[in-house]
């Protein structure tokens, strides 16, 4: 394979250079039928070149259902569609991907090839469109590997924590759709992605390599001191700063006006800051954040949308860990969302979806293994009395109450320990009025909480791992609304202080995610701190990949 990391500079070349193949028009009885080709043509193409090699299973699957016949020419001329993807991967930085990585072959040189090959040397012909064939297909599945799939695949490297339903795309059949040999929902036809939020985020990473190359944002001084109404020279930096929130700003005044204030407020809101319009170090160590930093953010989340499955339900829930905010989806609109707390760093809320079965009002809370071990048990033998004073009871595993005073309290949280530890319901009790279950191995939920004054917190990482929801009645009443479970009759249920399960009429999809920027229709971003630092270990991997 004669391989140049040079490839054709825009689409329009591509037309210039096959205007004149429309040699390839002359009659079927010169250059008779298209060539076919045969597996091992085609796995000793894909295995001569490592970049290719590894898309052998898509290659194969996508010739066997066209019983080997040409996908790339029709009558000996080449489709449109070739043109189109040599564009779009001449374009690949604009998806946080390089260009060089896809440009194995030298299309421009192999088309030269066939355009100068006599119409009499028809086997030199046939022998060029199976080569440039091939070479198209794996030079696609090269790029819509890395487009659709992402570059680091979750489930290929296991240090990456993501165990959310995998986005299950079959490269042949795009391909196919590509070469408008099948329909289908989505858009592979137009080399599109997959999810509305990654095209916000690719508007904004356009949008940020602008500022960078412009020299970047302008560095707000640290220890200002201004408020609203004041005059300061810090005020036309913040204007310059702040452009993307103060659109058709045309005012040059040093006045700390009220438009600024918001501009600022709605920024600080966005980055996970106190919105109170004032200019703290927090803020400041925001504003000074340097662009190619966020640029990096940007691309990472972007390679985290291709890991997202191709679509997702009508209606789902769905959490964004940095963001510390639970979304609520129904016909794939947003109808309602809140605030949540979530794991502490060491007890860090786990990424993985699953669905969600049930309602639990007046819940009985069972103690973790980790927290009866080393919370609990060492309180018990050091005050036989503590189980009572925070309502709480020891049972066997089939529900027989048990005598605090006769449980090996060392053996506590060990397996094979015998009994469960709960707290009853009511006030005292952790989860709080409701729990939702949706069964993980994880042993993870979303639930009510006594402690309400924590939502008034920015950064909320305060739990063992599950998620505690803002407004619980509220879900509830949101999730049993089309049955005989009134928010009335709920909040009775509750009042009892006794357990009740209620079944949801259909299992209800849930995401747990981790999105450390997002971005509106507009391009406007939001950035989420790093609150795991998923972001370091993935931009390590991802940067690597991403030939430089």
């Amino acid at each position: 394979m004669n391989v140049n990391y040079r490839l054709l500079n825009s689409y329009s070349f591509f037309l210039l250079v096959f205007s004149p193949l429309l040699f390839f028009s002359c009659s079927k009885v010169e250059l008779g039928a298209q060539p076919v080709l045969d597996s091992v043509y085609i796995t000793n193409y894909m295995n001569s070149e490592p970049a290719f090699k590894k898309q052998l299973d898509w290659a194969k699957k996508f010739y066997r259902e066209r019983s080997f016949q040409l996908g790339w020419f029709k009558n000996h001329e080449i489709v449109p569609q070739a043109g189109k993807l040599l564009e779009v991967i001449n374009r690949a930085d604009e998806e946080g991907l390089n260009p060089k990585d896809y440009q194995i072959v030298n299309f421009e040189e192999k088309f030269n090839q066939l355009k100068e090959t006599k119409k009499s040397d028809t086997a030199t012909i046939k022998a060029l469109e199976r080569e440039i064939d091939v070479a198209l297909s794996a030079t696609y599945f090269n790029w819509a590997s890395d487009y659709y799939r992402g570059l680091v695949v979750p489930r290929e490297n296991k240090s990456v924590e993501w165990d959310v339903k995998r986005n299950k795309i079959k490269l042949h059949k795009a391909l196919m759709t590509v070469l408008h040999e099948r329909e289908s929902k989505y858009p592979y036809a137009e080399f599109q992605p997959l999810h509305p939020q990654y095209s916000n985020l690719k508007k904004a990473l356009a949008y940020y390599r602008k500022v960078e190359a412009e020299g970047g944002w302008p560095q707000i001084p640290a220890g200002i001191k201004v408020k609203k109404g004041q005059s300061s020279p810090v005020v036309p930096l913040l204007r310059k700063r702040l452009r993307e929130y103060l659109s058709e700003d045309t005012t040059t005044s040093n006045v700390f006006d009220e438009r600024l204030r918001s501009a600022l407020m709605a920024f600080q809101e966005s980055n996970g800051l106190k919105a109170d319009g004032g200019i703290g170090p927090a803020t400041i160590q925001k504003l000074n954040m340097p662009v190619g930093q966020q640029i990096q953010k940007i691309i990472i989340n972007m390679e985290r949308w291709r890991w997202i499955p191709k679509s997702f339900e009508p209606d789902y829930l769905l959490v964004n860990i940095p963001e510390f905010r639970l979304h609520v989806f129904e016909k794939s609109k947003e109808v309602m969302n809140m605030k949540v707390i979530v794991g502490k760093e060491m007890n860090s809320t786990p990424i993985f979806s699953d669905k969600m079965e049930y309602v639990v009002l007046s819940p009985y809370w069972n103690v973790p293994p980790n927290i009866l071990r080393e919370e609990i048990a060492p309180q018990v033998m050091a005050n036989p009395a503590y189980l009572d004073a925070l309502d709480m009871e020891v049972i066997t595993q089939k529900g027989d109450p048990v005598d605090p005073s006769a449980v090996d309290w060392l053996a506590a949280g060990q397996d094979g320990f015998p009994y469960i530890v709960r707290r009853r319901p009511g006030p005292k009790n952790d989860l709080g009025d409701v729990k939702f279950i949706f069964p993980n191995t994880s042993n993870i939920y979303l639930h009510d909480t006594p402690n309400d004054e924590l939502f008034n917190q920015v950064k909320r990482g305060f739990s063992h791992g599950c998620v505690r929801i803002e407004r619980p009645i509220d879900l509830a009443e949101y999730l049993l609304r089309n049955t005989s479970w009134t928010r009335g009759k709920i909040e009775n249920q509750i009042s009892t202080r006794k357990e009740k399960f209620v079944p949801l009429k259909q299992k209800l999809p849930v995401y747990l995610v981790y999105f450390t920027a997002t971005a509106d229709s507009n391009g406007r971003v939001s950035f989420y701190e790093d609150i795991y630092g998923h972001d370091r270990q993935l931009a390590s991997m991802y940067f690597n990949k991403v030939r430089q």
